[in-house]
C-alpha cells in the first residue's frame, strides 16, 4: 500500500542531523515556498551504491550557484549525508532526493540574502518511474508549453521553478492516458520530456537534442558515452518535430526513468527495437557493476 510522503517511518537528514521522518518540516514562510528558491537532485542507489553520487552532489552545488544561493556544504559532505540516510533507513536499493532551499529568516520578499540556505536528504524504495511503460513503451503527449530560453532563466540548473510547467504538462498528459509529455523549446525544436531526456534511432544511428537549452542529464551523458563506446554514431543536434516520423526507435533517459522505451509521441509511433533493448540492458548492467 502506498503511504503519503509526509507520514512514513524512517529518518531524513536535515541541516546536519538525522531526524524522524514525520518531523522533517519547514516553516510556511520559507522563501522557497513563495519564490521557488530551491534546487534538488534525484539519484538511485543500486545494491548499496549510489550511481554517480558525487557527480550529482557537484551538480547540486552548481545549481545553487546559478541561482545565487550558495549551499553551505561541500560535495563530500553531501555525499556523506546521502550515505547516512541510506544506512539509517537500511536501504540497499532506493531513490535518493537531495534538496536545498532558502528558508525563513529576516527577509520575506523577493530579496532573501539574509535567509539561511537549508538542505535535506531523503530516500525511499521506488520501482519503475513509468510502471509497465518501462517495458512496453511509454506513450507521450506533446506539451502545449515550451522550454524557456536560457536568456530568461538559468536552464542549466536543476531548479524547482523550472518544473512547474512539467507538472502542468504531465497532468494534462495523464488525463489523456499518456505517461508523460514531450516539450519543444521556445524556437520549436524538440527538447525533452517533463523529467527525462530523449533519444531517437534512425538507420542504426542515434539522434538526441543538443543539451544547451535544458538540463544536460547525468544519465544522458552516461548513455551517450556508452553508445559511442559500442561504436554507434550519436548526433547531438537540433531536431524538428517534422522529423519524428522518420525515426524508428525512441527512448527516455533519467535517474528516475533510467532507460524507458517510447512507443508513441502524439501521432508518431516507434518500435521498441533492438538498439533500445540493448541500451536498457547495458545501462542496467552498468549501474549494478
Amino acid at each position: 500500500m502506498m503511504l503519503p510522503y509526509d507520514d512514513r517511518d524512517g529518518k531524513i537528514w536535515m541541516n546536519g542531523d538525522l531526524v524522524d521522518w514525520r518531523d522533517a518540516k519547514v516553516h510556511v514562510l520559507s522563501h522557497a515556498l513563495h519564490y521557488a528558491s530551491s534546487v534538488f537532485e534525484g539519484e538511485r542507489c543500486y545494491d548499496g551504491k549510489i550511481f554517480k553520487g558525487h557527480e550529482h552532489s557537484l551538480r547540486l552545488l552548481e545549481s545553487g550557484r546559478l541561482l545565487d544561493m550558495p549551499i553551505p556544504y561541500t560535495a563530500e559532505e553531501i555525499d556523506a549525508a546521502k550515505e547516512a540516510v541510506l544506512k539509517a533507513n537500511g536501504f540497499e536499493n532506493a531513490y535518493v532526493r537531495v534538496v536545498a532551499w532558502r528558508g525563513s529568516g529576516l527577509d520575506m520578499g523577493v530579496s532573501a540574502a539574509r535567509n539561511p540556505v537549508c538542505m535535506a536528504v531523503a530516500a525511499w524504495e521506488w520501482g519503475s518511474y513509468y510502471g509497465d511503460a518501462k517495458w512496453q513503451g511509454a506513450k507521450l503527449d506533446v506539451a502545449k508549453w515550451k522550454r524557456p530560453s536560457p536568456e530568461t532563466i538559468p536552464t542549466a540548473a536543476k531548479a524547482a521553478g523550472l518544473y512547474m510547467i512539467c507538472t502542468m504538462s504531465k497532468h494534462a498528459a495523464e488525463a489523456k492516458g499518456c505517461s508523460d509529455a514531450l516539450f519543444m523549446d521556445w524556437e520549436g525544436y524538440v527538447a525533452e520530456a517533463t523529467g527525462a531526456n530523449i533519444f531517437f534511432v534512425k538507420d542504426g544511428e542515434i539522434h538526441t537534442p543538443m543539451a544547451d537549452r535544458f538540463l544536460n542529464g547525468i544519465t544522458r551523458q552516461t548513455i551517450i558515452q556508452m553508445l559511442r563506446d559500442k561504436g554507434l554514431t550519436v548526433h547531438e543536434r537540433r531536431i524538428l518535430p517534422d522529423e519524428l516520423e522518420s525515426f524508428q526507435e525512441c527512448w527516455l533517459t533519467g535517474t528516475a526513468a533510467e532507460v524507458t522505451p517510447v512507443g508513441q509521441i502524439g501521432d508518431w509511433h516507434f518500435q521498441v527495437g533492438q538498439i533500445t533493448r540493448d541500451v536498457a540492458e547495458s545501462y542496467e548492467a552498468l549501474v549494478r557493476a
